[in-house]
């Protein structure tokens, strides 16, 4: 697709990046499921795959799926808010280049035709997608049945964001399985 060859190539935050453009995505029209992330840690821009981390390992668990049905593009698309890494701040990634989702995605999202949930993952990706931006995460996630219908708010998988999973054990019992009942009927063929 000559769109994902485009943004393959594209260098236009170059001089925001600490390790460089190197955009890493997976997408194809026909996803049934969309993850909404930040951007890429230093892991995945080295290898090239989304989520090839500890995040990706604990967004596997939470999404209760087999990796083999992660990185097919045809079940799965994986579109962060940036789509390179944007470098390390003091207390961990800094956030998504805005200017890559101002470029980008519009133009992707109108391509994604057979989409039935899309999990949002931290902030930057509610703010884009939902209608209004939540007070805060914690209410976002609390508050998920609210989102608008195909939508799922998550925090971010994060290891950093362990203390927020231990500071809300509802997350494990509420959120985590009406997340894997939504994402198993996205993924079915019914």
């Amino acid at each position: 697709m000559a769109l994902l060859a485009r943004i393959r190539a594209c260098t236009q935050c170059r001089p925001h990046l600490a390790a460089g453009a190197r955009p890493v995505l997976q997408f194809d029209r026909r996803a049934r499921l969309l993850i909404a992330g930040q951007a890429p840690g230093t892991r995945a821009t080295v290898s090239g795959r989304p989520f090839d981390d500890p995040s990706g390992a604990r967004l596997l668990e939470w999404l209760d799926i087999p990796e083999s049905v992660f990185r097919d593009p045809a079940l799965v698309t994986i579109l962060p808010m940036g789509f390179c890494h944007p470098g390390r701040g003091r207390t961990g990634d800094l956030p998504p280049v805005p200017a890559c989702a101002r470029t980008w995605r519009a133009e992707l999202m109108s391509r994604l035709s057979a989409v039935r949930l899309t999990v949002l993952l931290g902030m930057h990706a509610m703010r884009w997608h939902l209608p209004a931006p939540p007070k805060s995460l914690t209410e976002a996630v609390r508050t998920w049945h609210q989102a608008p219908a195909g939508m799922f708010p998550l925090p971010h998988p994060s290891p950093r964001n362990n203390g927020w999973l231990l500071a809300h054990p509802w997350y494990a019992d509420a959120v985590l399985p009406a997340l894997r009942a939504q994402v198993r009927s996205a993924l079915s063929d019914g």
